[in-house]
């Protein structure tokens, strides 16, 4: 029972994040694009401050479930004498997992600080380029998180 909770955490974690991901990108992104880039810029960075919130729990929620979850059936291969091999999906699934945080971490720490730097500033063409740069790397980790999704159906 304890580890499908873990589970059902870790897959509500990774539909949290990969489903507000394809959000923003497919659809809150475009429509917003009438909007005269002040207020275009405003209001993506004010939905940004609040999903990038969801997405350090959400994430961090994955990797300590997938942790345990390995260690919990690890655990259990010893105590039943058996070796305990990882794995491949696993092992896919946990690297680029944690690829996505790091790059979470890169779009979180360096590129979102400076979109929110030129929104106080109201340097509107920084925060248009940050904002460029903050779409490319959510598309990167989309299709990550995509694949992972992919591996985890397919190869499980």
């Amino acid at each position: 029972m304890f580890y499908a909770v873990l589970k059902l955490l870790h897959v509500l974690a990774i539909v949290f994040w990969v489903g507000g991901m394809a959000f923003a990108h497919i659809c809150l992104r475009p429509s917003v694009t009438v909007l005269p880039p002040p207020e275009r810029l405003r209001l993506l960075h004010a939905v940004m401050q609040r999903f990038f919130r969801g997405v350090l729990v959400a994430a961090l929620l994955a990797l300590v479930t997938g942790l345990w979850m390995i260690g919990r059936v690890a655990k259990e291969s010893v105590q039943a004498g058996v070796n305990f091999a990882m794995p491949l999906d696993w092992t896919l699934m946990g690297a680029l997992g944690i690829l996505m945080i790091a790059i979470f971490g890169h779009i979180r720490f360096a590129l979102f600080k400076r979109l929110s730097r030129a929104v106080a500033a109201s340097d509107w063409p920084a925060a248009g380029a940050a904002m460029a740069s903050i779409r490319q790397w959510v598309l990167v980790n989309l299709v990550i998180g995509v694949a992972i999704i992919a591996i985890a159906l397919l190869l499980t």
